[in-house]
């Protein structure tokens, strides 16, 4: 065998073992992290039972994507599974499930912080966007989910592939309980109307797909085959030309279409079709004051 053709054999092998070591020391670095402790001085917000929280709650539980993982009845279902190693479901959080035994300071851990009652970290949940919950809405979320009739379901899926989970491992993806600033107060609530005020706290729905400047790019943890979210600030390569008026905007969050009848990939339209007229068009508000920015900036 010649000598050149004995180093690149030699090269490629070296590159081989090189990327098994990386991926094995990714690998652990990822278990380390998902078995981590955060532990947080938790303030717990009171259970209700008020029929008004009931109704609140059950109006944010179908239109803040409680229903795109956990299902319109709370059982818990699959939200993803690309046939190649990723598939993640919500897990049941009917009072039969997983939630059965929460505290109060347990619902605050896991909705506002991204974390399990005993303070690991939750790998999908969009804590970041209901960190801002207001205590009122969080009181009226946390009621109606306790209010659901237990129903069969399971525990929570995370089946990940090598490369994920390497690239979690060495913090490329962030868990849930990453993405947040944990010393935020929670938010103060505001009158609902169709203004920018209120469409600023409805848009926090928006933070885990948008990021937190709403300019979008890639999903975080989203599956490869996933399109870069859009970006919905008035910048550089905006999807918000689309939508020149509220009626085409709201439009949009209730058929999942654009204008023209394309359909748009990925985004919750099962919740987003449930927003009330005063949030949709509050958030249309909003979002045209919120400053530009180049799109996939997040």
């Amino acid at each position: 065998m010649k000598r050149w053709i004995k180093w690149i054999v030699l090269g490629l092998g070296s590159m081989v073992v090189l990327l098994a070591l990386v991926a094995a020391l990714g690998y652990e670095m990822a278990e380390r992290r998902m078995a981590r402790k955060v532990d947080l001085e938790i303030k717990p917000v009171a259970f209700t039972t008020e029929a008004s929280a009931l109704e609140r709650g059950k109006y944010l539980f179908e239109s803040r994507g409680c229903v795109d993982c956990h299902g319109a009845n709370g059982a818990g279902r699959e939200f993803v599974n690309d046939g190649k190693g990723l598939r993640l479901a919500g897990p049941n959080i009917t009072s039969g499930g997983a939630t059965a035994s929460y505290q109060p300071e347990d619902w605050v851990r896991t909705l506002r912080h991204g974390l399990k009652p005993g303070g690991r970290p939750v790998m999908i949940m969009p804590s970041e966007d209901y960190n801002r919950l207001t205590d009122p809405d969080l009181a009226a979320l946390v009621a109606y989910a306790r209010s659901l009739p237990a129903r069969p379901g399971g525990a929570a899926v995370l089946d990940l592939p090598l490369p994920v989970r390497v690239l979690y491992g060495f913090g490329v993806i962030q868990d849930a309980a990453d993405k947040i600033d944990h010393s935020l107060a929670p938010a103060e609530p505001v009158g609902e109307a169709v203004d920018a005020r209120h469409g600023a706290y409805v848009a926090n729905m928006c933070i885990s797909c948008h990021g937190p400047h709403l300019s979008g790019g890639r999903i975080t943890g989203g599956p490869p085959d996933w399109p870069p979210a859009a970006n919905i600030t008035p910048g550089d390569g905006s999807a918000m030309g689309r939508y020149p008026s509220v009626t085409q905007f709201v439009a949009m969050l209730r058929s999942g279409k654009r204008p023209d009848g394309t359909p748009i990939k990925v985004m919750p339209f099962e919740s987003l079709a449930k927003l009330s007229d005063v949030d949709a068009q509050a958030l249309f508000e909003f979002l045209k004051t919120v400053p530009g920015r180049a799109a996939g900036g997040r």
